[in-house]
């Protein structure tokens, strides 16, 4: 006589076919051009406080400079001129200059920090779909689990009515108390994760079927 063939669960039938994880930033980084990597340098240095301290001081040395030789020169008939005097009109020039220039370059080094971004969302809903769909499945097996624990314990008590299996009976029935302990321990898990659980979950962290 043939033992019954007893159903795999759905944890044993699933299969990870979805494409593995990627790691957006080193993907994004990588395919960077040498005029996306021009724009983030140009953008790094633009904004931050060394570039602005560095062009502070070099904006305050023009001035002072040649307000300088403006006075020298009223002072001293034949000193040197000042190459840029009041109201510095070179000086407006060349920061006109600098902001036609960095601001596209900016706005480059921008947009791509948004492609970067929107990618990672993406990522992160993909990776979060993969672990709704696989955490659907444990769930599952865990109920398929408990379902295969309550017949065996009907069988068990079937079985303790005869003298001769009632130690066999009983050693079985210590096993499938520690199987329920795993899932209690499982589910316990699954709540300190934040992971919500079935409707059909007891609480004391067990699952329960067929009101029992």
């Amino acid at each position: 006589m043939s033992k019954p063939e007893i159903p795999l669960g759905p944890a044993a039938r699933y299969r990870h076919e979805h494409p593995p994880v990627r790691n957006v930033t080193v993907e994004h980084e990588t395919a960077r051009s040498l005029g996306q990597r021009v724009a983030d340098r140009v953008a790094a240095v633009v904004g931050s406080w060394p570039f602005i301290i560095a062009q502070s001081a070099l904006l305050a040395l023009w001035i002072v400079f040649n307000v300088w030789l403006m006075v020298m020169v009223t002072t001293r008939p034949g000193f040197l001129h000042a190459w840029d005097p009041y109201p510095f009109i070179l000086l407006n020039l060349v920061l006109s200059f600098q902001a036609a220039y960095t601001g596209p370059v900016v706005m480059m080094s921008q947009n791509r920090q948004n492609e970067k971004d929107r990618l990672m969302a993406k990522g992160d809903y993909e990776v979060n779909q993969k672990a709704e769909e696989e955490i659907e499945v444990i769930m599952k097996h865990l109920a398929h689990q408990d379902r295969l624990i309550l017949d065996a314990t009907h069988r068990i008590e079937a079985l303790r009515q005869d003298p001769a299996v009632g130690g066999v009976a009983t050693r079985v029935e210590e096993i499938l108390k520690r199987l329920d302990q795993n899932d209690r321990r499982i589910l316990g898990l699954m709540t300190r994760m934040g992971v919500p659980l079935p409707p059909d979950a007891a609480p004391n962290g067990s699952v329960d079927h067929d009101g029992r």
